[in-house]
Order: C-alpha cells, then sequence, then structure tokens
C-alpha cells in the first residue's frame, strides 16, 4: 500500500492526529531557527509594503501571523488551508494574539482558488510544496493570483536530505526512507524549484539555504519527533511498536549526548513578471 501523507490529508484527519499537526506546527514555528529563516525570505520580499497577502497551504497561520504582526505591516492576510479544521485552528490563534483585525482564514485547495487573478501584492507558501504530488500546479496557481510584479516566497525543507543518527547505519538508513515516505509527498521538490519557477514563468530573485542539524542533543528535532510517533502508523509506514521503538531510541540518543538529526531547509523567493 502506498504510504498516505497525513499532511497531504488534513481535510480528513480525526480531531485527535489533527492535534498532533497543530501542535507540530506551533512548536516548529515558535524555534527560533525557524522563525528566522521565515523572516529571512519575508525581508527579501519587502513584505512590509504589500497591502494583501495570501498563505497558500496555511495551517495554523503561522506565516500568516508572522507576517501581520511585523510591526511595519499595514495590509491584510488571507490564509486558506485545505482543512477547515486548520482553518479554524489559525483563526482562533489569531484573535488570541490580537491579530484578528489583519487576518482571514478560509479553507480551500491550494491548487484551484476561486479568487480572481491578480488579486494579491505577495503569496507566500510556507511549507506547502513537500505535501503535494503536483507543486506545478501551486506554483502556476501562485503566478496567476499575484500581480504582476507581484512577490512569492516558497520555503520548504529538501526533505530527501532529512536524516537521523542510528547505532546500525543500515537500520538507520531504513527508518530514514520510512520517515520521509511517511510525513512528505514531494521530498525532493525543493531541489526542482528552479525548473518549476520556469515553468511557471516566473522569475527567481533570491534564494536562502541552510542546514538544520543537531548533534548530541535534540532540541529542534524534539517534538518533531515525538509527532512522528504518532503520525508514521496513521502512514502506513510504521506500526505502533515500530514508531515507538524508534521514536525511544532517539529520545535515548539524546539523553546520551550521541543524538544526530539534519536536514536541508530552503528558501525562495520569485517575481511574477
Amino acid at each position: 500500500m502506498k504510504p498516505s501523507d497525513p499532511y497531504a490529508v488534513t481535510d480528513k484527519l480525526d480531531d485527535t492526529l489533527l492535534q498532533v499537526i497543530v501542535t507540530r506546527l506551533e512548536t516548529r514555528g515558535k524555534h527560533p531557527l525557524f522563525d528566522g529563516m521565515l523572516r529571512d525570505y519575508l525581508g527579501a520580499m519587502e513584505i512590509d509594503m504589500a497591502k494583501s497577502v495570501l498563505d497558500l497551504g496555511c495551517g495554523t497561520g503561522v506565516a500568516a501571523r508572522a507576517i501581520a504582526r511585523r510591526p511595519r505591516f499595514a495590509g491584510r492576510v488571507l490564509g486558506i488551508d485545505l482543512s477547515e479544521a486548520l482553518a479554524r485552528a489559525a483563526s482562533k490563534l489569531a484573535e488570541d494574539e490580537g491579530l484578528g483585525d489583519r487576518t482571514e482564514f478560509r479553507a480551500g485547495d491550494s491548487r484551484k482558488l476561486e479568487l480572481a487573478d491578480g488579486s494579491f501584492d505577495a503569496l507566500v507558501a510556507h511549507t506547502l510544496l513537500s505535501h503535494v504530488d503536483d507543486p506545478i500546479l501551486v506554483l502556476k496557481e501562485a503566478a496567476r493570483l499575484v500581480r504582476p510584479g507581484g512577490m512569492i516566497g516558497v520555503f520548504d525543507g529538501d526533505y530527501a536530505s532529512m536524516t537521523f543518527g542510528h547505532a546500525d547505519p543500515a537500520k538507520g538508513q531504513a527508518y530514514d526512507n520510512a520517515v520521509v515516505s511517511g510525513v512528505v509527498t514531494s521530498p525532493r521538490v525543493m531541489r526542482q524549484m528552479p525548473r518549476l519557477v520556469e515553468a511557471a514563468e516566473l522569475q527567481l530573485v533570491a534564494t536562502f539555504p541552510y542546514i538544520l542539524a543537531e548533534v548530541g542533543k535534540a532540541d529542534f528535532w524534539a517534538p518533531a519527533i515525538e509527532s512522528f510517533r504518532r503520525l508514521l502508523p496513521k502512514a502506513g509506514v510504521m506500526t505502533d511498536e515500530e514508531a515507538n521503538a524508534w521514536a525511544e531510541g532517539l529520545q535515548n540518543d539524546s539523553a546520551n549526548g550521541v543524538f544526530f538529526g539534519a536536514s536541508n531547509y530552503y528558501g525562495y523567493v520569485i517575481r511574477r513578471p
């Protein structure tokens, strides 16, 4: 059976797994390293000058809220996610932060939206493309929705590079393969971005490459591992017993100072001609 990336079917998940994803997205978004990568490409987009911004695949609204809380940003952000439940969660989180007047969240399919051409000054797709099987459709839809001269920010993991240490290297590789196939739909999409940008008739403006690696002790990766423990059985790549053993092994590695976890991430800043 083909693995099913839970992040690609958030409109079909039960409340328990949705809460796992909400917790994961919010914890990851608050981590200083991840927040720094977001701020890098938002700055390069000159997002403060935009009056209207679309956050595609907004999840819990991490990127939308980051834009809305910028002191010099005076526009509005519309966030759209496949899951109506995540859109509601994003709306509540924005309201709780006092950002309700600058944000709006709706459910919708990022590959085809009933929005007018050129409706937005800027658009972000923050950790979306790795969870769709046809990223070119999303990028072409992004190109349609921003005005001529408008900016598009795409950020995601190069999850084909995601790896965790293990006492047995062969077993570690097998675990890596299972994890990637279980929680990512398009693990190599960030390597394809230059070609996708050209195919969508867009212009590449800037790139931001990162290696997010932790050696010895898990910090950023610790909550990711805990979420994977819950999501990998749902994806069909591990049993509950296997996922628990994998996660507990990495937690023990961290406690003993021998942890290793890493993945590449990339930010792309793109312009519609």
